[in-house]
């Protein structure tokens, strides 16, 4: 993977902020870092263009951001809201919400969640949770409860992928109504905010052309892959920086006599690791250059990426706790935290094994 200087520069400032932040911030829940990131940064208006208050930056830039977030297991809602809602948004291709919307949500005043899955948690542009029905007197009302959403209970706008009599559509929904109620998740991993959305009857918004079955469908796709690209790319920054943890960590480990990381077998293990970290890496960035450039196999970019660094950082975040030994066994020890984020990851936007499904399928069909 090739950056340019102002790629780089970006990864740079990234870095440093949130490192300055780690160090100031005890507890933060993520919306603090966000805050700093947007107003310093300018991280969640990249992938927002320029005419709707945006940077007009791309998917790499993005992943870049992205990459660095996960390093940190920053609880930030990149994902949830600079990502999976503003490219649904933006791929409604209706002008108006865009821009009654977009502007806040590039400048991180405003965050907006895509309440889309079932139980299931399949994130099928074919399922969606929701219903909508037009009333007599012209208002959309949606009912239904979406689960694992991201952000939700803190979003200002709920974007709503409902199934009507005319076809699916998406409409925008204010959560202060008292329709709707919003319940924050008991994760396994703390560092990502999920939510449960109850709509009952709640008024809604009509973005796009609502009966569309074809234009729903690609909205829905178009949001999943760039939220897979910019989520495969947290992926692999997480097992970036666990596996230096872990090597740092096996050059002041002694036993023996000596440190374990002079262990041949430690050593081996660890070399593959890299080698698994890199790939990892090239395949995230790989799908946001093709992104980057709409390439007609975006798709199946985005479903090998997040597959392929969805069992990278598992085995890696593994690898970590094995490596500790005991200490990695401690609250107290980051360890525990990789490892969790690994592993709701691998459920999130869809279980790998649906991804190589996707992939199969695309192979198949060409």
């Amino acid at each position: 993977m090739r950056e340019t200087s102002e790629q780089r520069a970006l990864r740079a400032a990234v870095r440093a902020l949130i490192a300055a932040h780690q160090a100031q911030a005890d507890g933060d829940d993520g919306l603090r870092l966000w805050r700093r990131l947007c107003a310093e940064i300018g991280v969640a208006g990249l992938a927002v263009p320029e005419h709707f208050g945006g940077a007009g930056a791309g998917p790499v830039e993005v992943s870049i951001v992205a990459e660095e977030l996960g390093r940190a297991l920053a609880g930030t809602p990149m994902l949830g809201s600079a990502v999976l809602a503003t490219r649904a948004l933006l791929a409604s291709g209706d002008e108006r919400p865009c821009a009654d919307l977009l502007p806040a949500l590039a400048d991180g005043s405003a965050i907006a969640a895509l309440a889309w899955t079932t139980p299931a948690g399949r994130w099928d542009p074919a399922e969606v949770a929701c219903q909508g029905t037009l009333a007599a007197d012209g208002d959309w009302i949606i009912d239904g409860e979406a689960h694992y959403v991201l952000d939700g209970d803190v979003a200002k706008t709920l974007l709503v992928p409902a199934q009507t009599p005319a076809g699916m559509g998406l409409f925008a929904v204010q959560p202060a109504q008292p329709a709707v109620t919003r319940s924050a998740c008991t994760t396994v991993d703390q560092t990502r905010r999920l939510a449960v959305v109850r709509l009952a009857g709640a008024v809604g918004t009509r973005i796009g052309s609502t009966g569309d079955a074809m234009l729903a469908s690609t909205m829905l796709s178009a949001a999943r892959d760039a939220a897979c690209i910019a989520l495969s790319a947290e992926q692999a920054g997480a097992a970036a920086r666990a596996l230096e943890i872990t090597v740092e960590y096996t050059k002041t480990r002694v036993q023996f006599g000596r440190p374990i990381g002079s262990f041949q077998a430690l050593q081996h293990r660890m070399a593959d690791l890299h080698v698994l970290v890199q790939a990892a890496r090239s395949v995230a960035f790989a799908a946001a250059e093709a992104a980057a450039h709409a390439a007609p196999d975006v798709p199946v970019r985005a479903a090998t990426a997040k597959a392929f660094c969805s069992e990278a950082l598992q085995q890696v975040s593994a690898e970590m706790l094995q490596l500790h030994g005991a200490i990695a066994m401690t609250w107290e020890h980051d360890a525990h935290r990789y490892f969790k984020r690994a592993h709701g990851d691998a459920q999130l936007l869809g279980q790998p094994a649906e991804h190589v499904e996707r992939i199969a399928a695309a192979v198949l069909d060409g």
